[in-house]
């Protein structure tokens, strides 16, 4: 009977636990490594004599193993009952002292600054995973309460970029020391059931908060410290993607290094899991880390980038891999891609965004409005073309039979571009515009028949501005919540709006009631073009709240009911 979870929230669930330490009996799991793993580093910051609070014990050895050396003075709590018992009874006769409490460690009843210790094995990453974080911050809340001046938070864990972001955030904002021991394994071999490095985070409490924030580094449990400059913002994302068990691979094809280029993160290759996976397959190594480079850094060039990487991906080797292997980065093209930021703001709705030109696979350029809460997707893409090459259309006849084809470092304060209106750069834009055949819009017969839209998400305008400048005999209502949105469309997405094409600063929702209950304005087409705020789901879609809310029946009525249409997009 398997014992993982259905989903990575049931990690923090305490029936969860309760349902695993029953199957699982009184076997012990060793999260993230055993006492000989960890001895050194443990015994380096937890001195014997230390009152240790254990946070989320389980049924690991690890306590066992450090009272039979001399701690005598731990308590152990776990939110499973059922694991508690058993480790009372286990160690009723071989280790009195040793005692195991059932509690929540998000509110425990020790006295403040009860304790000089507290160890971590695995807690904090399997809390980290619920409501975005919120329960992990309760614990480690907990943990500083409990924890007297001088006393060290000792945490072991895969130290995944949130769940260090989040300890980090938390014991920088209390004034504490922060150091990040990687457990370098020397020997490991193929058969280890755990393959990726395990890190150990020390987070010292002072008893007057620290001025400057300090960050420090250590390779191995020994390693001399770098400190670190705070600048809170990461270089690089490293994901590491191993083949299937089974897979044919070739022995030289160990491990492989590929460098995502910049502009391209988003792109599904490169963003998801399914994409990683069929990129992996397509290398054929035995594990690649796939290499993403962050907005807001700069990077020379592949050389610097290598040097750069080059000491720590190989912490992320497979184990039992040759001593003297070769290697390789790998890239598209074998450059660094490019981007460029061109502006950067802030939105009450919908928090930081910056506004990027990036340069495409294709060897375009183009233009992307980012919101920075969720940076994996773009919001809003356009394609740049020089300013005198745009589309008919639009307004201007003067056309340019040559494409852009921007450099390796296009530089846009040299070269005027705007943005092209003709040119639909998200597909479900696409789908969208070719739903207006469905009233016959194009055909010989309805040439000079008007078509009324109520667009409902502006984003950087793409979508309203070709319905405006293409379609014949259209006019467009834009209902955009966001006003920063329509500041941000009109000064850099080349959006225009006139008398066939005007925007509504409003809820999209109360702008349909309103119109239906004044019996005012009708219209042809009602499209919905709006995102979903929740970055869990996995979709840029409307939320189900707005699909709940608008019931067909009380939306406005068509001028010509055999013509309304309803267009809403569902994008991945």
């Amino acid at each position: 009977m398997s014992l993982l979870p259905r989903t990575a929230e049931e990690f923090s669930s305490a029936e969860y636990w309760e349902r695993f330490f029953k199957k699982r009996g009184e076997k012990a799991f060793e999260w993230y490594g055993d006492y000989n793993k960890l001895c050194g580093v443990l015994h380096k910051y937890i001195k014997v004599q230390d009152k240790v609070l254990v946070v989320g014990c389980g049924n690991s050895e690890l306590s066992e193993q450090m009272y039979d050396v001399g701690y005598k003075h731990l308590t152990n709590i776990d939110i499973s009952e059922t694991v508690v018992n058993h480790m009372n009874q286990r160690n009723a006769e071989r280790r009195p002292g040793l005692t195991f409490q059932q509690m929540d460690a998000t509110q425990t009843p020790y006295e403040e600054a009860s304790y000089q210790a507290a160890l971590d094995k695995g807690t904090l990453d399997a809390m980290a995973s619920e409501e975005e974080g919120a329960l992990a911050r309760n614990m480690l809340t907990e943990v500083a309460r409990v924890l007297s001046v001088g006393g060290r938070y000792v945490c072991v864990t895969l130290a995944q970029e949130s769940v260090i972001k989040l300890a980090v955030d938390r014991f920088v904002q209390l004034g504490w020391a922060v150091r990040l021991h990687c457990l370098q394994e020397e020997n490991r071999s193929v058969e280890d059931s755990f393959a990726l490095p395990v890190f150990v985070l020390v987070c010292t409490k002072f008893r007057q908060p620290m001025p400057m924030p300090i960050l420090e580094m250590c390779l191995g449990e020994d390693g001399a410290p770098t400190r670190l400059t705070q600048t809170g913002l990461p270089r690089y994302t490293l994901t590491v993607q191993d083949c299937p068990p089974g897979a044919k691979v070739p022995r030289s094809n160990q491990f492989a290094i590929f460098i995502v280029p910049q502009g391209s993160e988003t792109a599904w290759l490169y963003s998801s899991s399914e994409g990683r996976r069929q990129l992996a397959a397509s290398a054929n190594f035995r594990r690649l880390v796939i290499v993403a480079m962050h907005r807001n850094q700069e990077y020379t060039d592949m050389q610097d980038v290598q040097s750069e990487l080059s000491p720590m991906v190989m912490d992320l080797a497979p184990p039992g891999m040759p001593a003297n292997q070769q290697v390789p980065f790998l890239s598209v093209g074998g450059d660094l891609g490019w981007r460029e930021e061109v502006s950067r703001g802030v939105s009450e709705l919908s928090g930081e965004y910056c506004v990027e030109n990036v340069k495409g696979e294709d060897g375009e350029l183009y233009r992307r409005l980012v919101f920075l809460s969720n940076a994996a997707l773009v919001q809003s893409e356009s394609r740049l073309v020089p300013s005198n090459t745009v589309s008919a259309a639009s307004g201007h006849k003067k056309k340019s039979k040559k494409k852009a084809k921007p450099t390796t470092a296009p530089s846009t304060s040299s070269t005027c571009l705007s943005v092209d209106s003709g040119f639909l750069c998200c597909a479900h834009h696409e789908v969208m515009v070719a739903g207006l055949t469905m009233l016959g819009v194009g055909t010989p017969q309805n040439k000079d028949v008007p078509v009324s839209v109520l667009l409902v998400g502006l984003g950087g305008g793409g979508l309203p501005q070709f319905l405006r400048d293409f379609v014949p005999n259209v006019t467009v209502e834009v209902v955009e919540l966001d006003p920063v949105v329509m500041q941000v469309a009109n000064e850099w997405f080349g959006f225009r709006p006139d008398d066939r094409l005007t925007v509504t600063l409003g809820d999209g929702l109360e702008r349909i009631c309103a119109l239906e209950k004044e019996g005012g304005r009708l219209f042809d087409v009602i499209m919905f073009d709006v995102d979903n705020k929740d970055s869990t789901v996995g979709m840029s879609c409307p939320s189900c709240c707005l699909c709940r809310d608008l019931d067909p029946a009380e939306s406005p009525q068509p001028a010509n009911p055999q013509r309304y249409i309803h267009i809403e997009p569902c994008v991945s």
